[in-house]
């Protein structure tokens, strides 16, 4: 099996599957260049596409293509009955931020159609520390409010950042951490799949989760909508 590969890079990962809707398989694989001082971080990752009705190969350059353990996965997210290519790539840093994207068949080409970078941009958080043990995270787009009971931390780390009266010693401010994880799901079990999308909240300091925001996205033909938006929390240790 022929692969174009660029000088000094080496393959990766790759799958088969028809990702033009023409009914031939199509060859899609990953290429980087490893580092002799550390063969697990890659750079230069590229996104090559051999189609098999023509032989022909096309080159894609990844925004960000540098990181770790590139993956492909091959599924149906336009709901148009051809498999779309999500590329996903391990940033290595802290909070495991991974890099996202998504290539499907739009009017005859192949298309970028999500870019996790640009996803975490247009959809803003706010992380405010409030009296009486709560922290209230503001989500910009959908605008939602969510309120969290922070009691379960504990008595040494309220006492910490709350006076005896439950009022706050000084604000804090936290974050919510970009998308971390990004998997396909199949809600309806029809071929058609979703995109769930996770990220950390964080407190104090990184190490200081408080949970997750968890987002639903849905491809609504032309972008990629936010359909359902939670938040998820620790629970508390029960001493039995």
């Amino acid at each position: 099996m022929y692969m174009q590969i660029p000088m000094g890079q080496t393959i990766v990962t790759y799958k088969l599957g028809d990702v033009t809707g023409d009914g031939f398989q199509d060859l899609i694989y990953i290429t980087a260049d490893k580092q002799t001082d550390s063969p697990i971080f890659l750079m230069n990752i590229k996104l090559f596409v051999r189609y098999g009705r023509t032989n022909r190969t096309e080159m894609f350059r990844l925004p960000e293509n540098a990181g770790y353990n590139p993956t492909i996965w091959l599924g149906d997210v336009t709901g148009d009955g051809i498999n779309d290519i999500l590329v996903v790539i391990d940033s290595g840093g802290s909070g495991a931020i991974i890099f996202a994207y998504i290539y499907s068949m739009q009017n005859g080409q192949l298309s970028n159609i999500f870019d996790s970078i640009k996803m975490n941009e247009q959809h803003p958080y706010k992380v405010l520390y409030a009296d009486y043990y709560r922290a209230n995270v503001f989500s910009v787009s959908p605008p939602k409010k969510y309120t969290l009971d922070l009691q379960y931390k504990g008595e040494e780390y309220l006492n910490e950042i709350y006076n005896s009266d439950g009022t706050l010693k000084q604000p804090i401010e936290g974050w919510v951490d970009p998308i971390s994880s990004l998997n396909p799901v199949d809600l309806a079990r029809n071929g058609k799949y979703d995109l769930l999308g996770m990220q950390q909240i964080a407190g104090r300091y990184h190490a200081d989760g408080l949970g997750y925001v968890e987002n639903l996205y849905h491809w609504n033909g032309r972008k990629f909508d936010i359909v359902r938006q939670t938040v998820s929390i620790y629970g508390e240790e029960i001493i039995k």
